[in-house]
């Protein structure tokens, strides 16, 4: 008997009942973790969201090692062979950045969950509370794709590069230094700003919205497939979503940026555009 394909990138509610007791799936929750104890995606394993990033004040939101991420998956009971459905209750920032993190290991048997947690409950998807334990993995963490994240020192010598987009997935405000989290203010030079919930329809438990219409918003910006682009947010975790995005679409050249405005907003040395 032929086994049953791996889903899609995006993955619907509905598409991933039929794999809820498949062997080859690890379904992993970024809620917090009551929420996860109320009740979650049948054999769902918690993640915690700090186990994702290495902090070194100003940058909140930087990439751990090797040996930290390596931890991290063998205690998910990850092997290579897995694929991955990640999803949270809080827009999928978190499961994206889970994600991203994954295909900087190479591992790209993964699938978003499209909605998260607020789609699967809409959907009338079932719920248990039991807490699962999984059999620790060995799971070797290697960084096997460096083209899936961008440092200062890449952008920098790519600034003002025609086939760069810096997409910008902050507020508006933080975009324009209003609101101003960081030393100082302001957006990269030559980024654009496409609020990462503004990808999402309010109207549909924060599903994706259309592609076409995602194409456009994209495609106003400059934000097309013939370019690099670079994300990034405060922390690497609304554009690590973001990212998500773009892979769903066919973009072929994306990277995240983990350091974010945490460390280039609060670094003097970088140039700042308002």
């Amino acid at each position: 008997m032929t086994a049953a394909p791996n889903p899609p990138l995006l993955l619907e509610p509905e598409q991933l009942q039929p794999y809820l007791t498949d062997p080859r799936i690890l379904i992993v929750d970024l809620s917090n973790p009551a929420s996860y104890a109320a009740g979650h995606i049948p054999g769902a394993i918690h993640l915690d969201y700090a186990d994702l990033i290495r902090v070194e004040p100003p940058a909140m939101g930087l990439l751990p090692d090797e040996a930290w991420l390596g931890e991290v998956c063998s205690r998910l009971g990850l092997t290579p062979e897995r694929h991955v459905v990640a999803y949270d209750d809080e827009g999928n920032g978190r499961a994206g950045r889970l994600l991203w993190t994954l295909a900087v290991l190479g591992h790209e048997s993964v699938s978003l969950l499209n909605g998260g947690r607020r789609a699967w409950d809409a959907s009338g998807g079932p719920l248990e509370a039991r807490v699962r334990h999984p059999s620790r993995g060995a799971y070797s963490a290697r960084f096997a794709n460096p083209a899936a994240v961008a440092d200062k020192a890449y952008i920098l010598e790519r600034l003002g590069h025609a086939d760069l987009a810096l997409l910008d997935t902050r507020t508006p405000t933080e975009f324009a230094g209003l609101d101003q989290r960081a030393a100082r203010g302001g957006h990269i030079p030559g980024a654009v700003n496409l609020n990462w919930i503004d990808a999402m329809d309010p109207q549909r438990q924060l599903r994706l919205l259309p592609d076409s219409t995602l194409r456009e918003l994209l495609a106003t910006r400059g934000v097309t497939p013939d370019k690099e682009v670079i994300v990034y947010c405060q922390t690497h975790h609304r554009s690590a979503h973001t990212y998500w995005v773009l892979r769903h679409l066919g973009y072929p050249r994306v990277r995240g940026y983990p350091g974010a405005w945490s460390e280039w907003g609060n670094d003097p040395s970088l140039p700042v555009e308002r």
